[in-house]
């Protein structure tokens, strides 16, 4: 499974193009992940998604904001570990919770979320100055937790395999497919990589 987390800060322009071109290279998932935005334009956003992927397979979660989610019909929604834990959610779809240990994993996991976004895995700017967590992380939460890890953080299609091979269930991307010059390849690559 491919994650396409989004974040439209990194791209200068052609949010929606990049978003089409990663549907139609067949990406399973997009998180949108447009924390700064309050629900009126979250809403807008996410209903030009939703067309963008109607007759496709991917699907829409939101991060953050769950009236949105409801109000739209949408597929998923996800949040932090600190957020999930401390709100009350009253709503039967797809809920995913980002989690950076073990013991985060296995509380997520009691309290009923669906699948868990790890990490991060390996080197990356979106956290400068963190030390990943690495591989070990995701194999040691693959055999404590039955729902589906998805690892993030500096996944690349020449590191996929690596993750995938310590359990993972999928990956999760922002940057890259955010900020490449073609998207629907390099999405082909990522599956094409967790695939084979």
């Amino acid at each position: 499974m491919l994650y396409f987390v989004t974040n439209r800060k990194l791209i200068k322009k052609g949010f929606f193009d990049v978003i089409e071109k990663a549907v139609n290279g067949g990406v399973d998932f997009i998180i949108l992940r447009e924390k700064d935005l309050e629900y009126k334009e979250l809403y807008s956003i996410a209903s030009e998604i939703k067309n963008i992927i109607k007759d496709k397979k991917t699907r829409l979660i939101i991060n953050g904001n769950i009236d949105v989610v409801k109000n739209l019909n949408l597929d998923g929604y996800h949040t932090g570990f600190n957020e999930f834990v401390r709100e009350s959610i009253t709503w039967n779809g797809l809920v995913g919770v980002s989690i950076h240990s073990l013991e985060e994993a296995i509380i997520a996991e009691k309290k009923g979320a669906d699948y868990l976004l790890a990490g991060h895995v390996f080197k990356t700017d979106c956290k400068k100055g963190l030390t990943p967590r690495g591989v070990e992380f995701i194999k040691e939460l693959t055999r404590k937790v039955k729902i589906p890890v998805i690892a993030i953080g500096g996944i690349k299609p020449y590191n996929v395999k690596k993750v995938i091979s310590a359990g993972a269930y999928g990956i999760a991307v922002m940057s890259s497919i955010m900020m490449d010059e073609n998207p629907k390849d390099l999405v082909k690559e990522y599956i094409y990589c967790i695939r084979s």
